[in-house]
């Protein structure tokens, strides 16, 4: 496929900087060309010549969208603005490619498969779900979602080696189990499903492995570091006791994976990745 057909929304965030690595003749600008989140903005905008719009972008701060401020927020970037992106995409019969997100479930269930109903705890799942409902309004499209993604940025596994390099035994959470999903592994599903003309539709995509909680994947990230230090396992209640705006979690984010790798996809296991970036990291 031709790269340059290719437009990447949400350039800069950890999803965007590995799309624009794999991606390099992709198009993208940043938001002082084009606000997702303005009608007009899109309509104006020359669309000219691609054929797939590709959605990271997304108001992740799940705390902050229980403020008021940051409610209109999530909703303007995480709902409203997949619907400007659909509506142009079905004008111009471009293929929508959107990034979801395990906080459309409530996590009470041992995983999620593509059918599950919604069932968000938060403002943010919330949104996440409006916009796969409204990404679900394009003639041709693909849903990815994910889990708690590890990329260029900050992240659990970067803020656990700052923390180690501190000499700080973190408390960490340990009844919030999930896979990890490096961006890498993102944009490899991406790049199958495009270059094998599957199916369209909604499709699971983290990382394989064994599900594991966070405070699991601290002592692992430790271990692997060289650095050795304790986690002590905290509840999320314990952890977030006495704190206000705090969004709930699901406490289960495991994503079955079957549908996917119905494709010819194989997910690699978050073990392997996690390896590879803690070595990459700790030799910088």
């Amino acid at each position: 496929m031709t790269y340059s057909n290719i437009f990447i929304v949400g350039a800069s965030g950890q999803l965007g900087t590995a799309l624009r690595k794999k991606y390099p003749n992709a198009r993208y600008v940043d938001i002082n060309e084009l606000d997702i989140t303005d009608r007009a903005s899109i309509q104006s905008f020359d669309w000219e010549d691609i054929e797939y719009i590709v959605n990271a972008a997304a108001y992740t701060n799940v705390d902050g969208a229980e403020t008021e401020e940051g409610r209109v927020i999530s909703w303007k970037v995480n709902a409203s603005a997949v619907s400007n992106l659909v509506e142009i995409a079905n004008q111009k019969n471009i293929t929508m490619v959107h990034i979801s997100s395990d906080y459309v479930f409530d996590g009470s269930k041992k995983s999620y498969n593509e059918n599950e109903p919604f069932s968000p705890l938060s403002v943010y799942g919330a949104s996440k779900a409006a916009g796969d409902i409204a990404c679900g309004l394009a003639k041709k499209y693909y849903i990815l979602r994910t889990s708690w993604v590890i990329g260029e940025g900050n992240n659990f596994v970067r803020t656990m080696l700052e923390l180690g390099k501190k000499g700080i035994e973190p408390a960490v959470v340990n009844d919030q189990t999930g896979r990890l999903t490096f961006t890498s592994e993102l944009v490899r599903g991406i790049d199958h499903l495009l270059k094998n003309n599957c199916k369209y539709g909604i499709y699971n995509l983290t990382n394989s492995g064994n599900p594991a909680s966070w405070a699991d994947i601290a002592r692992e990230i430790f271990k692997l570091s060289g650095l050795g230090y304790k986690v002590t396992d905290i509840t999320t209640a314990e952890y977030y006791r006495g704190k206000k705006g705090i969004a709930l979690r699901p406490l289960n984010s495991t994503l079955d994976l079957s549908k996917i790798e119905s494709t010819g996809f194989t997910p690699i296991d978050w073990n392997i990745n996690l390896e590879k970036y803690v070595k990459k990291e700790i030799s910088k």
